[in-house]
């Protein structure tokens, strides 16, 4: 085992073996980061082993998704179906499920949803009695009754692939909770905090092959610290959430104050990273939402 993730980012060989090839660099991160037991940290393994900020976003995604769900399997690729195209609140979802777990509906927008074994689902299966819809989360193998439909790269981390997903009485499990407070609403949180670890780990990896200067480094290692304490609390926690949203401010300030040393990095990992760099900002105004909501509770 590991004895220090810290170390490993000051010390281990980014592992290329698999760049390019989405499964196959799942497969090489299951073993690097196999002596890590906190998710966060298997996340910035595999940040640091990434070329771009896409796989390092894609090696985040995945570990928030099994944080969130312990029971999705480690050797399978997953993938988050909320977003519709009404958008992803509660009332704008209008994809079903049956109390036998047979889902229909289409999800517009699904981040890995092609290379996806399994879905995570947030399906109505039906109305509460003051007609807030019975959000359900439910897992759906990729298969019998999906229907998966690539959508073209984006502008920024055109690495990330995202699809549309079509279920038409497609089987699944029904996990137990409710859908969106205890599966979608943490999960934007459980999210922002391991790519924001993995982020921080292909800064390290850029640091050092570049060799930037020691503070900068330490820097890049002391946010990271922050991220670690922020994760272990529980995503729905007010005081979490505007830690968080520090812990965002601080990235802002740093990337700003790196920006002079990528003139010591190489043209193509520079020129992927000025292209990348928008990925930070998004979905930038529902964290600010989040944000003020959590100081309203904590100014009552």
């Amino acid at each position: 085992m590991n004895s220090s993730v810290f170390d490993f980012l000051l010390t281990a060989t980014p592992d290329e073996s698999a760049s390019g090839d989405i499964s196959l660099a799942a497969a090489r991160h299951r073993e690097r980061a196999a002596g890590f037991v906190r998710s966060v940290d298997r996340a910035a393994v595999a940040g640091f082993d990434s070329a771009t900020t896409g796989t390092a976003f894609l090696g985040g995604y995945q570990e928030a998704l099994h944080a969130l769900v312990p029971a999705l399997v480690p050797e399978e690729l997953s993938a988050m179906c909320a977003t519709e195209s009404g958008g992803a609140k509660p009332t704008q979802l209008t994809t079903t499920v049956t109390a036998d777990g047979l889902v229909t509906g289409t999800k517009s927008f699904a981040t890995l949803g092609q290379f996806a074994s399994r879905f995570l689902v947030i399906a109505r299966l039906g109305d509460q009695a003051d007609g807030r819809p019975d959000l359900r989360a439910v897992l759906v193998p990729a298969g019998t009754g999906t229907v998966v439909t690539p959508l073209p790269a984006l502008a920024f981390a055109p690495e990330i692939p995202h699809a549309t997903v079509t279920f038409e009485a497609a089987p699944g499990e029904l996990l137990p909770g409710d859908g969106y407070a205890d599966y979608l609403k943490p999960f934007r949180t459980v999210e922002d905090l391991h790519v924001v670890a993995a982020v921080l780990g292909y800064l390290i990896r850029v640091a050092r092959q570049a060799n930037w200067p020691a503070e900068p480094v330490e820097q890049l290692l002391g946010l990271f610290a922050a991220v670690r304490g922020v994760s272990t609390e529980d995503p729905a926690s007010a005081g979490a959430h505007i830690a968080l949203g520090g812990v965002f401010e601080r990235l802002t300030r740093l990337r700003a104050e790196l920006a002079p040393l990528w003139a010591l990095v190489d043209e193509q990992t520079r020129v992927r990273w000025e292209r990348d760099e928008p990925l930070l900002g998004v979905a930038g105004k529902v964290r600010a939402l989040r944000l003020a909501a959590a100081w309203r509770t904590v100014s009552v």
